[in-house]
């Protein structure tokens, strides 16, 4: 396993012993770098109008179309240890 995919799933762990939920804004964020990271560009059907949570996570997956995904990795771990941080 590369340092990197030690540090992501670190990461992941570390983002659930948070004190504070994070603002949805940064839980979009972080979703969407983690499907990035795992599965690759955004697939399937974009949720209906009135699935309002499901859309959002799509549209915030398919924004980051085309970015590696070590990069996606990288930036989720520089979420989860800016939120550690604060």
């Amino acid at each position: 396993m590369s340092d990197l995919q030690t540090l992501f799933t670190q990461a992941q762990a570390d983002v659930k012993t948070l004190s504070e939920r994070p603002d949805n804004q940064t839980l979009l964020q972080l979703y969407a770098l983690f499907k990035q990271a795992t599965e690759g560009d955004a697939a399937g059907e974009r949720p209906g109008m009135m699935d309002f949570i499901n859309r959002a996570k799509f549209d915030a997956w398919e924004k980051l179309k085309g970015k590696d995904g070590a990069a996606a990795m990288q930036e989720y771990v520089d979420v989860v240890n800016k939120l550690l941080a604060d």
